[in-house]
């Protein structure tokens, strides 16, 4: 790309966006992204963005609505004022639960989204930990799709834990906690769970020896920490020393803090995907920056070089 570089960031994570053009030794676009009286998203750019390669960092979270539209905006002010390439950021992906119909009459939420952002003028997608990896596939524009697995191994390592086993939480994630366990040297263990209505889990059996080692679940998000308190509970029962919990994505919806509050797990490592709430420090929850992930990204991309070192 011969245009210059610019990073614009919404509403939904600007302390990310602020953390990634630090690293990138830059500044963040000026834009007002706010609401008119009549409720509805208003979005202006304050500076010139023409022959540009544009960035614009959003993670659609809480609420989830309101920071789509603010992408989608920006994205076409960004496209109506000429920049040569719109990529957007979007560290977490909402709607991917919603990535195949599981009864009649249901929509595939996580396809429409895609549809909206390509619409919108996007012509390139970087996000990071899909739910489900085959929502790449809905965009018909190159995605980027980055993996915090790596990231979150190498805190751990550094941590000296000994004797230590990965747990999967349920059967989809098996493959993910694998690879992990790989980058650590650690055993794995894999729980297998049902959900009797949405948001709701139930352990049915574990395979695996958790006995007298220490147990770290491993996940791609955690919403509404059901599953980690009743996954934790029962390797404690199962004999584990002690429980510390990783994911990407920290949603917390509900009453989740509470619920980790209460458990019995040791630690919850998050990446700053999501903003935390500022009642995550007393639920014994931290987070790990992917800020310097994302900025390599934004580089390699901008200078046309192969991403495939950020993958593995």
């Amino acid at each position: 790309m011969d245009g210059r570089l610019q990073v614009f960031t919404g509403n939904s994570n600007p302390a990310l966006a602020r953390s990634i053009v630090a690293h990138l030794n830059l500044n963040l676009g000026r834009a007002i992204v706010g609401t008119f009286k009549n409720g509805e998203t208003r979005v202006q750019l304050e500076e010139n963005v023409r022959g540009s390669d544009v960035f614009v960092v959003q993670s659609l979270t809480t609420p989830v609505d309101h920071h789509l539209m603010e992408l989608l905006l920006m994205i076409d002010a960004l496209r109506r004022a000429s920049a040569q390439r719109v990529t957007a950021v979007i560290p977490y992906y909402g709607y991917a639960k919603q990535e195949k119909k599981t009864t009649g009459r249901e929509p595939i939420s996580a396809k429409l989204v895609a549809n909206l952002i390509v619409t919108a003028g996007a012509n390139r997608v970087l996000t990071m930990d899909l739910h489900a990896p085959a929502i790449e596939g809905f965009f018909d524009i190159p995605v980027d799709h980055l993996q915090a697995g790596p990231m979150l191994a190498d805190h751990f390592r550094g941590q000296g834990l000994k004797n230590v086993v990965v747990v999967s939480p349920d059967a989809g994630g098996v493959g993910r906690a694998n690879k992990f366990r790989e980058r650590i040297g650690a055993g794995l263990a894999i729980i297998a769970k049902q959900r009797p209505e949405p948001d709701v889990s139930e352990v049915v059996e574990m395979v695996g020896d958790v006995g007298g080692k220490q147990a770290i679940i491993f996940d791609d998000m955690i919403s509404t920490g059901g599953t980690l308190a009743e996954a934790a509970k029962t390797l404690k029962e199962r004999g584990a020393t002690s429980v510390i919990a990783c994911a990407t994505h920290g949603i917390f919806a509900g009453n989740a803090l509470e619920l980790i509050g209460d458990s019995v797990m040791e630690e919850v490592m998050v990446t700053d995907t999501i903003p935390a709430p500022k009642e995550a420090a007393a639920a014994r929850i931290s987070q790990l920056s992917v800020a310097p992930l994302f900025a390599e990204a934004i580089i390699r991309i901008h200078k046309d070089l192969s991403l495939s070192a950020l993958f593995t």
